[in-house]
């Protein structure tokens, strides 16, 4: 497999630049803009909205196998090229009980793997008495396209939950079927392992890492987690089990939960490259970018473990409204010893919004040193 089609043009196709040049494999992406990412990198691309199946057709007579940047995309307009022999890494099966968070979580229980309690909203009448078994707080999610906290409402009595489906109904012309409503995690620690599997069903894991949140976005990454070898293996063992479960080739991200007593669950699952893994570019012999290729290729998987003692990565996310590139703010992070920073080149900044991350190796295995060097670089980055 020597050219991949990419749907999806963001920074985690464009992330993939250095591999696919390592790797000798060209990239062919799908992307609706011309200023995405992943443009300046590609060796060809399709200008289309990820989720247009006909012009998936095209990307796959420019390649040999086809994967995916984001979860967006139209499985059942896909699914009539799979049956026409096009090759889809990880497979469409595959990512099946994944895109809608609702099948998600049915699929996670019917595997018995740990996760939060749940119900759909589509069942009004029950309602009062489902809730009643779950308590508040609770979570309301979007079932489809939620991502970076969008979609994601922390509700904490009835008539807040039954305001903000009205709202949500009323101005995106919704309906009830659309939402899950979950149980909320008083977590002691969020965590996610990045693991990848090879066409010939080798799984390897990355070390666990603990991700920050703030407003329900990933500030910061600190890998190792500092959790005890019986949750590493647990948490192992879950990536082993759904991997093998679906069948994939490629790698996933797994965000989890841990509870102060000490229990693990699952929250939810990206079936592609993921944000938690941006730390392995630098920090790790192979990156997530380049793994996810070699499995998607066909290729031998390389070794995931740590180059040095831990790493942080943070986040720079936008805080405002405007074109400019930071340069002086980028210049001064760029400056602390063993930082490397990525800057994604999107034109246009906004609040939330992943413009380029930093990651900072580090010689020892240091929590409080790691969350002070990630406020240093949120202290140049983000204005007083």
């Amino acid at each position: 497999m020597k050219r991949v089609g990419v749907i999806g043009g963001g920074q985690l196709a464009w992330m993939m630049a250095d591999a696919a040049q390592k790797l000798g494999v060209e990239l062919v992406v799908q992307t609706p803009s011309e200023h995405d990412p992943a443009v300046s990198i590609a060796k060809e691309i399709v200008f289309a909205p990820v989720d247009d199946a006909s012009s998936t057709e095209i990307l796959a007579q420019k390649c040999d196998v086809i994967t995916f940047e984001n979860e967006f995309v139209n499985l059942q307009a896909l699914s009539g090229l799979a049956q026409q022999g096009v090759c889809f890494r990880p497979r469409l099966k595959a990512l099946a009980p994944l895109l809608d968070k609702y099948h998600q979580r049915c699929y996670l229980r019917d595997l018995g793997l740990p996760a939060p309690q749940f119900f759909g909203l589509d069942e009004v009448e029950n309602l009062q008495s489902k809730i009643e078994y779950l308590g508040f707080p609770a979570v309301l999610k979007s079932r489809r396209h939620g991502y970076d906290g969008q979609g994601t409402f922390i509700i904490q009595d009835f008539a807040t939950l039954e305001k903000k489906l009205s709202d949500e109904i009323s101005t995106q012309t919704l309906n009830q079927s659309l939402f899950l409503l979950e149980e909320f995690v008083p977590f002691e620690k969020e965590l996610a392992i990045i693991a990848a599997r090879s066409v010939e069903g080798e799984i390897v894991t990355y070390p666990v890492v603990e991700t920050q949140q703030e407003q329900q976005v990933c500030r910061r990454v600190i890998a190792p987690a500092e959790i005890t070898p019986n949750q590493v293996a647990e948490i192992q063992a879950i990536a082993h089990t759904l991997l093998n479960s679906l069948k994939v080739v490629g790698i996933f991200g797994i965000e989890l939960f841990l509870r102060a007593d000490g229990k693990v669950l699952v929250n939810e699952i990206a079936p592609r490259t993921h944000n938690s893994g941006h730390f392995s570019l630098d920090a790790c012999e192979t990156s997530q970018f380049e793994q996810h290729l070699r499995a998607v290729c066909g290729l031998p998987l390389g070794n995931p473990a740590l180059q040095c003692a831990s790493a942080v990565m943070v986040n720079l996310l936008g805080y405002e409204n405007s074109h400019s590139d930071y340069q002086s703010q980028r210049q001064q992070i760029a400056e602390i010893p063993q930082a490397h920073l990525h800057w994604y080149g999107k034109t246009e900044s906004r609040p939330g919004r992943k413009l380029g991350h930093v990651t900072v190796l580090l010689d020892n295995q240091n929590p409080e040193m790691a969350i002070a060097i990630a406020q240093t670089i949120e202290s140049i980055w983000y204005p007083r």
